[in-house]
């Protein structure tokens, strides 16, 4: 794919963590409420929600509508997950989760919490992605939330003898223009020096949920301009589903992950951050599984089919609210990937065996950009535990070539000359 010069500029300044996975969700929690050993107790509340209410995989496999065997595997393969590594990022939320409180209050949230991550990161506790999110940059706010940063920050490194957790991330909400983004990287360049970390350590993500972070008055989309503001700091585009469609003067009753505003908002989403590195994530399902097991089984239907829906719009992550959305959030992953992985492995299989050149396998046609997405597709299984590695192997490509993650590359080595001429 050929990018456009400002792609270009923006994938020249992030290009990306190729080397590193992108968490499958991210599980929001108020300030006040994060432990050391949140990440273990969440999945010990998860896995004692499946107890209770699917305490075998057929009631499991019924509530979320997957036949039998399918629901066996996704099942052993979801309490595997929540015993071994429950959460892969968590965000300690000093917003929506946290609300406004007194700022002697908040300060002393932001100290104590820091406390918290500094104690997980010595037990080896945290999940492998963690960060904070602060207020808005917006004029009422701004000083409050540069002030959180500040004291969690300082706090942290103070009793971390200036480590920061791997993948850490500040995520900035309600971005409306890209002037806020700028505003955070300047605090973040004012901060390193003065705790004693890097250059360019401090990375952020930031909120899409407005209508005018898609379209400017001027009739551009501004996200390209918010990601290059940055410069180069940009993780992440989190889409907010519920602030986006309020401000459409979408009624609650139709607030909803599925309503076709939000389908639009993502593919302008994608569209303007395509080839730039930034990660996708999705909004949450805000219909929590709790109450008896009928009500449990809707909430967890509800959840899986809208996990299942960024999936298939290609949003690989998105946000969690309860500990019992846990196995519905890799129930779904898993069953998207297991469903599709005996087609993709044949024709990913067949792709490489004819070396790059044109194949048909039953009656889907493939060429080099297939290719690729075959590859992703078997990457983004491997990365969140839904296919095994011998699973991955029936492809006919070895670990080393799925993680070299590029289908050029593979075809480059296996015939010895220059990639294939990729098409227009």
């Amino acid at each position: 794919m050929d990018l456009s010069p400002a792609h270009a500029a923006l994938a020249a300044r992030y290009p990306g963590e190729s080397g590193v996975r992108q968490p499958v969700h991210t599980v929001y929690g108020g300030a006040h409420l994060f432990r050391a050993d949140s990440a273990r107790r969440l999945g010990d509340r998860a896995l004692a929600a499946l107890a209770k209410h699917a305490p075998t995989a057929a009631p499991f496999g019924r509530a979320l509508g997957l036949g039998a065997k399918l629901a066996r595997t996704v099942y052993a393969r979801v309490r595997e997950k929540l015993a071994r590594e429950p959460v892969e990022d968590f965000r300690i939320d000093f917003e929506d989760g946290y609300g406004n409180r007194p700022d002697v209050e908040e300060d002393a949230t932001a100290r104590a919490a820091a406390r918290e991550v500094a104690h997980g990161m010595a037990q080896g506790a945290l999940p492998p992605f963690c960060g904070i999110r602060i207020k808005p940059l917006s004029r009422d706010l701004q000083d409050r939330a540069v002030r959180t940063l500040e004291l969690f920050l300082g706090a942290l490194v103070e009793r971390t003898r200036g480590a920061l957790p791997p993948h850490f991330v500040v995520t900035l909400p309600k971005v409306v223009v890209p002037e806020q983004v700028a505003a955070l990287v300047e605090v973040f360049a004012d901060l390193e020096p003065k705790l004693g970390l890097a250059a360019g350590t401090l990375r952020l993500e930031v909120m899409v949920e407005t209508p005018q972070a898609l379209l400017g008055a001027d009739g551009r989309c501004p996200l390209p301009a918010i990601v290059a503001a940055a410069g180069g700091r940009c993780v992440a585009a989190h889409f907010g589903v519920y602030d986006f469609t309020a401000s459409l003067s979408i009624t609650a009753a139709h607030q909803r992950m599925r309503h076709p505003a939000c389908d639009l908002a993502r593919q302008i989403i994608q569209i303007a951050l395509a080839g730039t590195g930034v990660w996708l994530s999705d909004g949450a399902t805000t219909v929590l599984p709790v109450g008896d097991r009928q009500t449990v089984h809707r909430a967890w239907r509800l959840h899986f089919d809208d996990v299942r829906h960024s999936l298939a719009n290609a949003y690989y992550q998105g946000w969690d609210l309860h500990p019992a959305q846990l196995a519905t959030r890799y129930a779904a992953l898993y069953s998207f990937f297991l469903e599709g992985l005996e087609a993709a492995s044949l024709r990913l299989k067949a792709f490489v065996e004819k070396a790059g050149q044109a194949t048909l396998v039953g009656d889907v046609f493939d060429d080099a950009a297939t290719g690729q997405g075959l590859l992703t597709f078997f990457l983004r299984g491997l990365n969140c535990g839904a296919i095994t590695e011998s699973e991955a192997r029936a492809t006919g490509l070895t670990l080393d070539e799925l993680r070299a993650r590029s289908f050029l590359r593979i075809l480059e080595a296996r015939r010895g000359n220059a990639a294939p001429r990729p098409r227009g």
